[in-house]
């Protein structure tokens, strides 16, 4: 009897169509055996999209991941065959990040804690803030320093780099701005002054939005987010009514811009004319980190990373890149629109769709300790959340839903980035290592010790092929494969 059913299962089909994310139907119904593999339907769904190269997918089905063949994916008791079953396909990254698995240079020259690192989005400069009050900029291909920037007179807490990659912002304890060249490290413009604290985040108007790279947003311990002319050194507006420090602000690709404060509640503003749109409240304690689902969309720009290494935005293409900048941010928000995620000293986040809704959509807890950093990985399926409870957790982007925790830190996890094709991620903590996770197995792929002491800063290069650190020892660390 069993061998009857089994031989009656492996014959049996389903009629099938093909589906995109954002639900365009790609060819006919086809009656597909429920044997078909993943690699099956990757060949047949080349086949009906006509594509000349082979593109890698992701197929799903009732909003379940196909990992083996439709067998193993549905529930073959309570299949209705007579009805039509949609596979939705999603295109994997084309390229494969290789891990890090190395230190190829530890590079000294800053006096105090290196704050922060951070890879321009056409990968090609390197640039860190510190605690010496310094601004540098590291040669990537030697491998060592290239040029140091003076202007600032307090540590300077966060750095920026503009979408189209020619200049970099940087700010300061006593509450000033200066915009640098990576070119030859001098200061451009004049030092913007306004905030009357210390700045705590910095946010460009991506590229799609203005192709100039002309406006900045910054977030201070004041209470104020302001937003300068990065040309004539001023401020256009001054946004005012979050009670408490504002501790991040995001500029989203539709021209909105978040921020998020001590005072408990995220504030949604419209960019062109500072108007407050929403409020939206329900953490109970201070909201430390926002992130958006387009993040690594708009901090590429214009870029291709992985393509194009030496492309140069000139005044001839702007206007086609602008196009295609536009096009890549329009192709990420068509199924979702717009996500922000908010990780608060009140150990939960929420996942929220701020152009609609003042409610979360969910509310994710389970760390124990306050939520540090929370990053969407670059292909938006994935949020990593790192916690003082020396963990990271996985959760789904479009839900919510807990995927899985990486423990092997074994003090405050401080930093997480993923790398480009959001295969891997890597993490900093108080405990002085960096940690490579797989993000499939859960797995840590490999151990990088090597820093004297916490690594506060840690950034992936947008073209994958190496990671930046820095922390406490005042040490800039390359790591590659």
């Amino acid at each position: 009897m069993t061998n009857t059913q089994d031989s009656e299962v492996e014959t049996k089909s389903i009629l099938c169509r093909f589906k995109s994310e954002s639900g365009e139907i790609a060819g006919d119904m086809m009656d597909l055996p429920l044997s078909c593999t993943v690699e099956q339907l990757t060949l047949i769904c080349n086949a009906i999209l006509q594509n000349e190269e082979p593109v890698p997918y992701l197929f799903y089905a009732n909003e379940t991941e196909i990992k083996k063949s439709l067998e193993s994916t549905l529930d073959i008791n309570t299949l209705n065959t007579e009805s039509v079953l949609d596979i939705v396909y999603e295109q994997q990254a084309i390229f494969k990040v290789h891990p890090v698995t190395r230190c190829t240079a530890s590079i000294p020259g800053h006096a105090e804690a290196v704050i922060s690192v951070s890879f321009s989005p056409d990968g090609r400069h390197l640039a860190s803030g510190s605690g010496d009050t310094t601004v540098r900029f590291w040669d990537v291909l030697t491998q060592t320093p290239y040029k140091t920037c003076k202007g600032h007179n307090n540590w300077v807490l966060c750095i920026a780099w503009s979408p189209d990659s020619t200049k970099l912002a940087s700010a300061c304890k006593d509450g000033n701005i200066i915009i640098w060249s990576p070119e030859n490290g001098a200061q451009l413009g004049k030092t913007m002054k306004g905030h009357k604290q210390w700045v705590t985040s910095l946010s460009w108007e991506p590229f799609h939005k203005n192709s100039e790279c002309r406006y900045l947003a910054s977030s201070s311990k004041d209470g104020d987010v302001r937003i300068w002319d990065t040309i004539m050194c001023t401020t256009i507006r001054t946004l005012s009514s979050h009670t408490k420090s504002v501790t991040v602000v995001r500029w989203g690709g539709s021209g909105l811009i978040y921020s998020a404060s001590q005072d408990r509640s995220i504030k949604v503003w419209r960019a062109a004319d500072g108007a407050l749109c929403r409020t939206l409240e329900g953490h109970a304690h201070w909201v430390n980190t926002l992130a958006l689902n387009t993040d690594y969309i708009n901090r590429i720009g214009p870029f291709d990373p992985v393509k194009d290494t030496n492309k140069v935005i000139s005044a001839e293409n702007k206007d086609k890149l602008q196009e295609f900048a536009l096009k890549r941010y329009e192709g990420v928000v068509a199924t979702a629109g717009e996500r922000l995620v908010s990780g608060s000293d009140d150990f939960t986040l929420f996942l929220w769709d701020p152009h609609k809704e003042k409610k979360p959509l969910a509310r994710l807890t389970g760390h124990q300790q306050l939520v540090n950093d929370v990053k969407f990985s670059p292909d938006g399926r994935i949020l990593a959340s790192a916690s003082f409870d020396k963990s990271i957790k996985l959760w789904e982007a479009k839900t919510g839903k807990f995927l899985g925790t990486l423990r092997g830190h074994v003090q405050a996890v401080y930093m997480v980035s993923f790398s480009a094709d959001s295969r891997l991620l890597v993490s900093g903590s108080s405990d002085s290592t960096l940690k490579l996770w797989n993000i499939k197995s859960r797995q840590i792929e490999f151990d990088l010790p090597g820093h004297a002491d916490e690594v506060y800063a840690v950034d992936w290069s947008t073209d994958g092929s190496r990671v930046a650190s820095g922390g406490k020892d005042k040490v800039l660390k390359l790591w590659q494969n």
